[in-house]
């Protein structure tokens, strides 16, 4: 049986640690940096986390977006991760620690957490707008709500969660299942082939969620 092929968005944020963990549990990866890279050879697409605001501009001047969303809306798998999670929204609201609600700092690591972009703005929210619910940018705020946890996920417990100034999603829509949720927030959720959460799954060695996007591609 031929390896699944599996494409991740690697224009910005935390990807190499999805790719590691793809590799190891044997999948074909290629990392999706220009329009050439994303064809309907691909069995599966990962969104890893990062600046949504970044990759959302990006994905759309390097001319990924079209072809991607209509991947996604062909059901083809997807993970998504952190801001991957805020790319799938309807709908986009902005948390705490930036945009209008910053007073000083500013972001540079592999984190969603991103000033809020004007309405004509190529990078302004939603993106591909491919499953219906309202995700809060930034809702842990700034680098001390950043958090690790573990909790439930589906069927599977006792999963490590690991947040770094993620969302989390406000509410859904029909037909989109809730997996997991912390202090009552909504951090993962599933609509028909797409995986989305707030946390980190590649920075930790369960690799489950892994398993379960790629149960999905075969």
């Amino acid at each position: 049986m031929s390896k699944p092929l599996i494409g991740v968005l690697a224009v910005q944020g935390a990807f190499i640690e999805h790719e590691h963990i793809l590799s190891a549990l044997g999948a074909e990866v290629v990392e999706l940096r220009q329009a050439a890279d994303v064809t309907n050879d691909l069995d599966g697409i990962v969104l890893p986390g990062g600046e949504s605001s970044v990759q959302g501009k990006l994905v759309r001047e390097l001319g990924m977006f079209e072809p991607l969303r209509a991947l996604i809306n062909q059901d083809v798998p997807v993970l998504a991760t952190c801001a991957g999670m805020i790319l799938l929204a309807s709908e986009v609201t902005q948390g705490i620690g930036s945009g209008a609600n910053s007073s000083t700092g500013n972001a540079t690591d592999n984190s969603s957490f991103d000033a809020e972009p004007a309405a004509n703005d190529p990078a302004a929210p939603p993106y591909f707008a491919t499953i219906p619910m309202s995700v809060k940018r930034n809702a842990y705020g700034r680098q001390l709500g950043s958090f690790a946890t573990a909790g439930n996920f589906g069927d599977f417990e006792n999963v490590q969660m690991t947040f770094i100034r993620g969302p989390y999603v406000e509410s859904v829509g029909d037909d989109v299942q809730v997996l997991a949720t912390v202090n009552d927030n909504i951090v993962a959720v599933r609509y028909k082939n797409q995986l989305a959460m707030s946390f980190h799954p590649e920075l930790n060695s369960d690799t489950r969620i892994h398993e379960m996007f790629l149960s999905f591609v075969n």
